[in-house]
């Protein structure tokens, strides 16, 4: 790469990211290149995210051209370099642009997490006492959420339990949505067996707690069930919640009360079936 200034040439793999530069990139004037929105490109990703997916999903390298089109015109060919390699810093955590297919829109998420047993012992070294899963949303426009997870248990449940948590984070629409939120969060440990015997357990959010007040940061604080399952149960050799080193949750926003006598068959249905035959299947059911 040649600066800018002094024409001095620089190999790729020993430029380090400016961070100040990657701190001034996010308050970009950005215009989307799919609909008439502006704003910045700390906000666009967001934005593509909640209003584009479907077309990020076919046009990965189209809209990340887009971005560096609209917001380097004019700029020197070190500048565009750089603002390039910025892009590809941001991006290559959870979230980025290039996975935005995978975003769940209809309040259910299937949380794969493999690599179990060094997450485990990144937990009880508590080099990383959690890990958060993707973010998902209740609908287009609707609530944004994810699950936390604590692999060697939280507070009281440390050591014993492993924690499960639900977290409310800041949305886009969140000025047009109802607070406090009050929907029964279902969380689902697959038991990756023919015997399907899976770990379920619910809670209803106490709309007096923060938790679930409008976020006025990027995320609220969590709240669940600290004692969702048994270190002993999940740790046992050829447990049924453990295969290939992988795990395997779901967390289900109930936004139509279902009675607690359906989650299990709910929790059973094959997640690959769209959702309204879901729906379907369980209402009759129910009838």
């Amino acid at each position: 790469m040649a600066c800018s200034q002094c024409q001095m040439q620089t190999p790729s793999d020993q430029i380090l990211i400016d961070r100040g530069f990657k701190n001034d990139m996010r308050t970009l004037p950005i215009i989307c290149s799919y609909c008439d929105w502006a704003g910045t490109l700390q906000n666009y990703e967001e934005h593509l995210e909640q209003l584009h997916q479907h077309l990020i999903a076919n046009e990965p390298q189209q809209t990340k051209l887009s971005i560096e089109e609209k917001t380097v015109f004019g700029v020197a060919e070190g500048v565009n370099e750089n603002l390039d390699l910025s892009i590809r810093d941001l991006t290559s955590s959870e979230g980025n642009i290039s996975d935005k297919q995978s975003v769940s829109y209809d309040g259910t998420l299937i949380w794969k997490i493999p690599n179990v047993s060094e997450k485990i012992m990144d937990a009880e070294s508590e080099r990383q006492p959690s890990i958060d899963s993707p973010s998902f949303y209740s609908r287009q426009g609707g609530y944004r959420m994810c699950a936390r997870l604590y692999l060697n248990g939280d507070g009281n449940a440390r050591k014993t339990h492993m924690s499960l948590f639900f977290v409310l984070m800041r949305g886009s629409y969140d000025a047009i949505l109802k607070f406090p939120f009050n929907y029964k969060i279902t969380f689902c440990l697959y038991d990756q067996t023919p015997q399907k015997r899976h770990i379920i357990d619910s809670f209803r959010p106490d709309i007096k707690s923060n938790s679930f007040q409008r976020p006025r940061s990027e995320m609220n604080i969590a709240s669940g069930i600290p004692k969702f399952v048994s270190l002993g149960m999940i740790q046992q050799e050829g447990n049924p919640y453990v295969r290939d080193d992988t795990m395997c949750i779901k967390i289900m926003v109930d936004f139509g009360d279902m009675p607690e006598t359906l989650l299990p068959y709910a929790l059973s249905l094959d997640p690959e079936l769209p959702v309204h035959i879901q729906q379907d299947m369980i209402e009759d059911e129910y009838n």
